[in-house]
């Protein structure tokens, strides 16, 4: 299939800091005529919060709503079916749109690291000419903001998604030099569980909103695992496997 002459750009937007986008996605999403964003049915969505006030007079907004969040149980058959729908229609759209036009899709953090854009792009990408410009994950403005280094010397960095079983999570975790926990929100408790039966849990962070407005950084011991927000990561920093010359 020959690419329709327009295009999809997915701009990475960082962790969540304007002044964190690339130069790049900045100059993407000021002078784009297309702005396409998803976010939860009767919210601003969190990547059109971030772009408040770059975006140029006129720009056409592309608001996509995700049909279902946490009503149906993630990993359920009409879960995965209802987002396929969504996920089939708006790369329709997407891609009618690009046969003419330039659209920018922005993506919180890196597209390519848990984004919903991968699964657009596993749908465009034969279809129209699709560009990814990356972005600074948040796990990075996460770790950043606990003020101490994620990994050291030669240790092993492990990213969980926390959607994982409780069983599969413990026994990453009992591995893991340097670990972070993404996708935590309410998965919080089962995480907070699999962490204490790994003998991990005095020594982890939760970092909620890192860079953004309302970031707090606290040990993950003295949290509420029933209240917390969907941008949070747990953090637990490396320690070992040091060369001799920093010991």
């Amino acid at each position: 299939m020959t690419p329709a002459p327009g295009k999809v750009i997915c701009a990475g937007l960082g962790p969540g800091a304007p002044d964190l986008l690339s130069v790049r996605s900045d100059r993407l999403i000021r002078s784009a005529r297309h702005v396409a964003y998803f976010r939860k049915a009767g919210r601003p969505g969190m990547a059109r919060q971030i772009v408040e006030g770059m975006l140029a007079d006129g720009v056409v907004e592309h608001a996509m709503e995700y049909p279902v969040t946490t009503e149906i149980p993630f990993g359920e058959p009409d879960y995965i079916a209802c987002l396929a729908r969504f996920y089939d229609h708006w790369a329709g759209r997407l891609a009618t749109l690009a046969a003419t036009e330039e659209v920018v899709v922005l993506c919180e953090g890196d597209p390519f690291l848990y984004g919903s854009f991968m699964h657009l792009y596993t749908r465009l990408r034969n279809r129209v000419c699709v560009e990814v410009v990356p972005g600074i994950p948040g796990m990075a403005g996460c770790w950043n903001a606990t003020g101490m280094p994620v990994t050291w010397g030669d240790d092993v960095l492990t990213v969980l998604p926390g959607t994982l079983s409780e069983e599969d999570l413990f026994t990453q975790m009992q591995l893991a030099d340097a670990l972070v926990v993404m996708k935590t929100g309410r998965n919080l408790p089962k995480i907070k569980r699999a962490l204490e039966r790994a003998g991990r849990l005095e020594t982890a962070w939760l970092v909620e909103r890192g860079t953004m407005p309302g970031e707090r950084v606290l040990p993950l011991i003295e949290t509420d695992a029933g209240d917390c927000p969907y941008f949070a990561i747990v953090i637990v920093h490396g320690t070992g496997r040091r060369p001799e010359w920093e010991e």
